[in-house]
């Protein structure tokens, strides 16, 4: 379609254009919502994300001994000093994570939803490592609980296929 191949383009081809921001913004979008849909059905220690994710959590922990990823800042990733360590980790990916440096939506308060007061921009390679950390450190347990508990327990087990290659998002 039109959309997929406007959305397909490196971003330094394009003005302003108010139809592609929203383009872009409906991807992000349905691509948070399917992740939080994932971790509220699945125990997320149980999560593949991407065929790179043990790689990813090394390199992540490696790198952010100290980030706090249950609780996130906006300067945990946008302030100059963090964007000098982001930026070589992300590059890293480029050619093996599809799309690594694509706009995504990334959860501040790991417990909580989708929310415009809990949610900052960041590329796809830094919502993989925090999401992947998340998922292996626990902290998105507290989502799944909340939800199960709302559907009166259940769900959980294994995952057959990364969840990039199933969404495609």
């Amino acid at each position: 379609s039109a959309a997929a191949h406007a959305l397909s383009q490196r971003a330094e081809e394009y003005e302003n254009d108010p139809r592609l921001e929203e383009m872009w913004a409906m991807k992000a979008y349905n691509h948070a919502e399917v992740y939080f849909n994932l971790i509220s059905s699945v125990e997320p220690k149980f999560l593949k994300l991407t065929k790179l994710d043990d790689k990813i959590y090394t390199d992540f922990r490696e790198t952010f001994k100290e980030l706090d990823i249950k609780l996130l800042k906006v300067d945990d990733l946008k302030s100059e000093q963090a964007k000098e360590t982001w930026r070589p980790f992300c590059n890293q990916f480029e050619g093996l994570i599809e799309d690594f440096n694509y706009g995504t939506l990334l959860r501040l308060d790991c417990e909580k939803d989708y929310t415009e007061e809990n949610t900052i921009f960041a590329t796809r390679a830094q919502f993989f490592a925090v999401e992947i950390a998340r998922n292996r450190e626990g902290y998105n347990n507290a989502v799944f609980m909340s939800k199960s508990s709302k559907r009166g327990g259940g769900g959980g087990g294994a995952v057959p296929k990364t969840w990039s290659e199933e969404s495609r998002l």
